[in-house]
């Protein structure tokens, strides 16, 4: 069986929405007449590659809007005929493609698509690769990289070659060790902080999940997990140990891709009266207890985590990608 979980998509057409977005300033003006334009310069504003800057330019020219100078262009002024007015969209319908957007854009693909293969073995990321597969520049393929880095899903060797590191049993336990020793302390140092009413919120909504235990889905078990370890502990009010904890929480994105791929592992998901033993204490006001509870459910969960990846991996098999070389 192959994969369903994991986008593939085609690189995006950078090139059209730079034609749009600078058509777009061209006719109002933004960009005057008699104004020089350099590749080099357009590609470090969008963040891209100067081949889909040169192809838009062109573009550009072709329609009358730019003119030839050097090895640049210069905006021809308004009175000049043009052979075609691209077409410029409404405001809402506009393209927003700047640096920032196109490496988010990028990331909302790439992360799942590497999350998804963590189960199935260590995998080499090539950086010039992932920039030639979306058309960007090396700079913005090493910032997706760099904040993947900051999940914990992409490492660097002693080479500083980028790779996903897979989820063998010895990795997940050393993951389940650093989540047992930092999300008790968090959930301690949370507790005085949490907004009123907010864990016996979150207790209701797991108490209305385990209702329908039989019929919950893997968005249902992502969701509930992310309530517990993500949303609650995030209160702790320790910036630097909550990036700590989303490092070693590297497992929840897993978990994201395992869920969706075979939800119904178990008849009813264990870790479901674990969440509630923390939560249920800690509305009591027994924060310490409610930390001995945490601890204990991520003790049991390593197991569950191991016969998860490996009931999974012999369920699917992932698709290849330019970008990615299997290590192990």
């Amino acid at each position: 069986m192959q994969e369903q979980d994991a986008p593939q998509g085609k690189a995006p057409r950078i090139f059209e929405q730079l034609v749009s977005v600078l058509s777009q300033r061209l006719a109002s003006g933004a960009i005057p007449a008699g104004t020089v334009i350099r590749t080099a310069v357009v590609a470090r504003e969008f963040g891209t590659s100067r081949g889909p800057v040169r192809r838009a330019l062109d573009e550009l020219k072709e329609a009358g809007w730019l003119a030839p100078r050097g090895l640049a262009y210069i905006v021809r002024p308004p009175e000049s005929p043009r052979a075609s007015d691209p077409i410029v969209p409404a405001d809402h319908d506009m393209p927003r493609v700047s640096a920032e957007a196109t490496w988010a854009r990028i990331y909302r693909e790439v992360e799942p698509n590497l999350v998804a293969r963590m189960s199935f073995g260590t995998w080499r990321v090539v950086e010039a690769d992932l920039a030639q597969h979306y058309g960007v520049s090396r700079t913005v393929a090493r910032e997706v990289l760099g904040r993947l880095q900051q999940r914990g899903i992409v490492k660097k060797d002693d080479r500083s070659r980028w790779f996903v590191p897979g989820l063998g049993r010895d990795y997940v336990a050393d993951l389940y060790e650093m989540r047992r020793t930092l999300e008790p302390q968090a959930l301690i140092n949370a507790a005085p902080r949490l907004p009123p009413g907010l864990a016996a919120s979150l207790l209701a909504s797991l108490d209305a999940s385990i209702s329908r235990a039989e019929c919950l889905d893997g968005a249902d078990l992502d969701r509930l997990e992310h309530e517990l370890h993500v949303n609650l502990i995030g209160h702790c009010g320790n910036r630097t140990m909550m990036e700590a904890i989303g490092l070693y929480q590297s497992l929840l994105s897993a978990h994201s891709f395992l869920y969706m791929t075979a939800p119904r592992i178990f008849p009813t998901e264990p870790f479901l009266p674990e969440h509630r033993e923390v939560l249920d204490r800690l509305v009591a006001g027994h924060v310490e207890a409610a930390a001995d509870a945490l601890r204990e459910h991520l003790a049991l969960s390593l197991d569950r985590a191991v016969y998860r990846i490996e009931t999974v991996t012999s369920l699917v098999s992932p698709q290849p990608l330019g970008y990615l070389v299997r290590i192990t």
